[in-house]
């Protein structure tokens, strides 16, 4: 782990407040509060999540990168969970189209820490061209149980989930079951069958997913949402 320079600037937000996503209210257990690092209006915006393995191959980075440019472009933040892999290349895909273009992460530690460590300089840039946002106060580390719920939050925040590489058991999975549960379109990216990470990804599709390997088959889906979502 490794420490970042929010506390001081960081705001904390609960139910209450204006700020507060009004797509948290649909779970069952919506975080009593939210500790915000970035600008808090960005939470207003329509989101889209990424995510998928943290062992990604090449042709799953490249997705990831294509997809997420694609999708902001199209006026959508993209949110995921910052862990290696696909997660990251979503992150780093936005920020590198600069100004105008934004990402939320969406933490399983306290603001005050980063984990993975790699992601150390990721999370500075997200800071400043988007949000770290946690439900965990100052000074938590990571536990394997902070991750669902985080995934949890990932779901709710989206209009739709997309998942770019994932295996039969995985992290990327239960966003999708969540995501499914609470109303919100899925979306799947095939691969070949010899890769273990396709398996997630079919398994969705056999299951409703929308299949998926273009940018215009997540924005046809979600067209009507991208147009009013949050007027």
């Amino acid at each position: 782990m490794q420490l970042t320079p929010v506390m001081a600037n960081a705001i904390r937000i609960d139910r209450k407040s204006a700020d507060y996503p009004r797509r948290l209210h649909d779970l069952y257990d919506p975080p009593d509060s939210l500790y915000i690092y970035g600008n808090a209006g960005l939470l207003k915006k329509p989101m889209i999540a990424i995510v998928g393995s943290r062992k990604a191959s090449p042709e799953g980075l490249k997705n990831a990168r294509h997809l997420a440019q694609g999708l902001s472009k199209a006026g959508a933040l993209i949110v995921s969970g910052m862990a290696m892999g696909i997660d990251s290349a979503a992150h780093h895909a936005v920020i590198e189209l600069g100004p105008g273009h934004f990402t939320a992460a969406i933490l399983g530690t306290g603001l005050d820490l980063v984990y993975p460590r790699q992601n150390i300089s990721l999370s500075r840039a997200i800071g400043q061209q988007g949000l770290l946002v946690s439900e965990l106060p100052m000074g938590t580390g990571p536990k394997a149980c902070h991750f669902p719920r985080r995934n949890r939050i990932i779901a709710a925040l989206s209009l739709g989930v997309v998942v770019i590489e994932a295996a039969k058991r995985s992290g990327s999975l239960i966003t999708a079951r969540l995501a499914a549960e609470l109303g919100r379109e899925v979306f799947a990216l095939p691969g070949p069958v010899s890769n273990p990470n396709s398996i997630g990804c079919h398994l969705l599709i056999q299951q409703g997913a929308k299949l998926a390997f273009r940018t215009s088959d997540i924005l046809e889906e979600l067209d009507f949402s991208l147009k009013t979502a949050f007027k």
